[in-house]
């Protein structure tokens, strides 16, 4: 199963699929958001799958405002299609270097391995549950101390609301 099933360039269901497909990199289909806002969808999933606590507190107890592991695991893949190509193809763009890609990689593949065992529409526990699970968090661990670094913030930070990545995303 392929996380993205469709790739319809637009839904009421999903907001951040607006824009038309412009060219490729690469060969890779790319849409038109910034860089940046790539950057910060990918931080965003990594942080959140980063965090036990975080995911125990707002996912397992189904709090609102931040979505959950299927949401985080959409924004990780969605826009960028890491589930389909490396991040290697992102370095100088959303991506500094070969260290991020790299652990980006393994993030993705590790949580994408679980997603496909588990379901999409499974509840978090299940997720949390699953005997690779920590190893996907320490891999988007990783992945999120990396990235967050390099962009000069603290990864013990909580994670941002849905709501205030879409405001920090935000175009015009």
């Amino acid at each position: 199963m392929a996380f993205l099933a469709e790739s319809s360039n637009s839904s009421a269901g999903n907001p951040s699929r607006q824009g038309r497909r412009s060219s490729t990199m690469g060969g890779m289909p790319l849409n038109d958001l910034p860089w940046w806002r790539w950057r910060a969808r990918i931080r965003s999933a990594l942080h959140m799958l980063a965090d036990p606590g975080f995911q125990h507190e707002y996912w397992v107890a189904g709090r609102e405002g931040y979505g959950d592991v299927t949401d985080a695991v959409y924004r990780l893949v969605e826009d960028s299609w890491l589930d389909r190509w490396s991040a290697e193809k992102y370095v100088g763009t959303v991506l500094r270097d070969a260290a991020e890609a790299g652990l980006v990689d393994a993030a993705v593949l590790r949580v994408l391995r679980i997603l496909h065992e588990v379901g999409a529409d499974a509840p978090a526990a299940a997720y949390l549950g699953h005997p690779d699970w920590p190893a996907a968090v320490a891999a988007a661990r990783a992945a999120h101390e990396l990235l967050a670094r390099n962009d000069g913030e603290d990864p013990d930070t909580s994670p941002r609301s849905l709501e205030v990545l879409r405001i920090l995303t935000r175009i015009g």
